[in-house]
């Protein structure tokens, strides 16, 4: 796919899990995306984002991955007509013991959704080993077999894992286990009829791998045909008791844990604003993975890029430096309240803090400068030019965005965000061009429910209201339209000036997040908050109904792509 910044583009943002598709058994899937896909070509969009795919473990967030290579198997269409070696019969035995009218509708039920997915990918599994499969399909089976080396330690993890119910706590294994090298010693010690059922169970787990990875090829390849980049997204860690920690284990510092320092934007809970976000994820040991080249990163990126056009570094600003905390997220309330003197007590000195420096030097700032350079240009040779999206938000140190701009590597504008020294909003068509811009991510409150928050603290008077006025009429300055009332509402007008502000800008792609196109007020993730209504949100209409619910908006949106030359 040909990817030019000289020629600006409009693309969109859709939580996967958050489709409603064809086929779709309570959660988006490869079907679904492909409707997508289908859409935003006959919408004017050239790119459809979105967010991790890899397989999740129980907190079911897209970011906290068991592994940087598998594929969730929730992202599986298993109907027959995607799933080759599922028979109608098999489908319709196994889909009537679930309520699917009550499984597609409301958000995302993790538990019942990955229950019937397995229950599918078990019958079509054992017709396959019957032979039932085509001759043809066994040889791509052996062939993605031997050319996916990841999967040896991925798959007896995976068998691992079930065997501890699903204990993702590697500590809590036999010793025995808790790494793959051991692992395969300890293989040998098994009798043989329990090491054949290990070994077959390993195939089962590396078949639902084939097929996933077959679908989201075919996905990419209908979306390259239709002119559109499938834009994927690479988390910035895996889980502490996840496939990688279990495969190499020297690669990974896991006495610490990563996140996010304290900022304005996120307020989610005491913890969050006191400490910031505590993410729960190992370090790398990046002078252990510089001794073999980055084999594992390259592997990683090579992997994503078969069956993507385009990737998102998700917080590329740990590359030049991570925010990490001495303790897991599981002992957050520990700490909640604590000084620095007290919870220091606690760590034996630590505190929670930047490595490998903080920028308290020229010597630590030069440091953290090229640390991040060499490790973005590793992740950049292997996707190519034009293909790296550098998720650029948070706490940007002063070096990280004249990195991203001599390397030709794309950050994120949010309008909101990007101010001048002097603190005012620069113009759209100020911003970069190699840049990506946005009013929100998946962490962020829809554009529409921040606006309904600062015309509240305008009716609130005082001081709130200066600021709310403030930043509501230079949003609309940004959009070109300073004439709008402040307290216009959103839905209309506003609305569609403020699509079209994004799409006026001087950045290579514009790239609301779906539920900024549509105007709607849901959100798919608070970040620091843990409970059932992150990640689980799922758009009101299947995919088959946007056109003609949203028929004049998207007639509009069209005229206007056209109009800003992002064709």
């Amino acid at each position: 796919m040909h990817l030019d910044p000289q020629q600006k583009i409009a693309g969109i943002l859709v939580p996967l899990f958050a489709l409603r598709g064809r086929h779709d058994l309570g959660v988006g899937d490869t079907e679904a995306l492909s409707e997508v896909v289908e859409w935003a070509s006959g919408n004017g969009f050239r790119a459809v984002q979105i967010l991790p795919i890899n397989e999740t473990g129980g907190d079911h967030s897209p970011y906290n991955v068991l592994s940087a290579f598998a594929l969730d198997p929730s992202t599986i269409t298993t109907h027959p007509s995607w799933l080759p070696e599922l028979t109608p019969g098999d489908y319709r035995q196994i889909t009537e013991r679930y309520d699917l009218t009550a499984l597609r509708q409301g958000p995302v039920s993790y538990g019942r959704v990955k229950s019937l997915k397995r229950e599918l990918m078990e019958a079509a599994w054992k017709r396959f080993r019957k032979g039932d499969g085509r001759s043809g399909r066994s040889k791509l089976f052996a062939r993605f077999l031997e050319d996916q080396t990841w999967l040896s330690d991925y798959t007896l993890y995976r068998v691992l894992l079930e065997w501890h119910d699903g204990q993702e706590n590697l500590s809590s294994w036999p010793a025995s286990q808790r790494s793959a090298v051991v692992a395969r010693e300890w293989i040998k010690t098994l009798a043989s009829k329990e090491r054949s059922s290990l070994e077959e169970r390993r195939l089962f787990f590396a078949f639902v791998q084939w097929i996933a990875f077959s679908q989201w090829a075919s996905v990419a390849d209908h979306a390259e045909m239709l002119g559109v980049a499938l834009v994927g997204d690479i988390p910035v860690g895996v889980a502490a008791g996840g496939a990688d920690i279990f495969a190499a284990p020297e690669e990974f510092e896991r006495d610490l844990s990563s996140g996010a320092p304290p900022e304005k934007v996120f307020k989610s809970d005491t913890f969050t604003v006191q400490w910031g976000q505590n993410w729960g994820f190992p370090l790398y040991r990046w002078q252990v993975m510089a001794q073999n080249n980055f084999r594992w990163w390259r592997h990683r990126i090579r992997v994503q890029r078969s069956i993507f056009h385009m990737l998102r570094v998700d917080h590329a600003l740990g590359f030049f430096r991570i925010y990490s905390f001495p303790w897991p997220p599981q002992q957050n309330a520990e700490f909640t309240g604590l000084s620095d003197t007290e919870a220091a007590a606690k760590t034996g000195g630590r505190l929670p803090g930047f490595v490998d420096y903080d920028d308290d030097t020229p010597e630590h700032r030069a440091h953290n400068e090229r640390h991040g350079e060499v490790l973005l240009g590793i992740i950049d040779q292997e996707i190519g030019a034009h293909r790296t999206i550098a998720e650029d938000l948070g706490e940007v140190a002063p070096y990280v965005r004249p990195v991203l701009a001599r390397m030709g590597l794309p950050g994120f504008k949010i309008p909101m965000w990007e101010r001048n020294p002097e603190g005012f909003m620069y113009p759209g068509s100020e911003y970069a061009r190699i840049s990506v811009a946005t009013y929100a991510t998946h962490d962020h409150a829809p554009l529409t429910t921040q606006w309904h928050e600062w015309q509240e603290g305008v009716r609130r008077g005082a001081e709130e209201e200066i600021g709310c006025r403030k930043i509501i009429s230079e949003m609309l300055e940004f959009a070109g339209r300073p004439d709008v009332d402040v307290m216009t509402p959103f839905q209309g007008e506003v609305h569609r000036a403020m699509l079209e502000g994004l799409l006026a800008c001087n950045s290579w792609i514009a790239i609301p997040i779906i539920t900024d196109l549509f105007g709607s007020n849901q959100r798919f993730n608070v970040p620091g908050a843990v409970g059932s209504e992150n990640w689980t949100a799922r758009i009101d209409a299947p995919v088959s109904e946007w056109n003609s619910r949203h028929k004049p908006l998207l007639e509009w949106w069209r005229a206007a792509v056209t109009r800003r030359g992002r064709i």
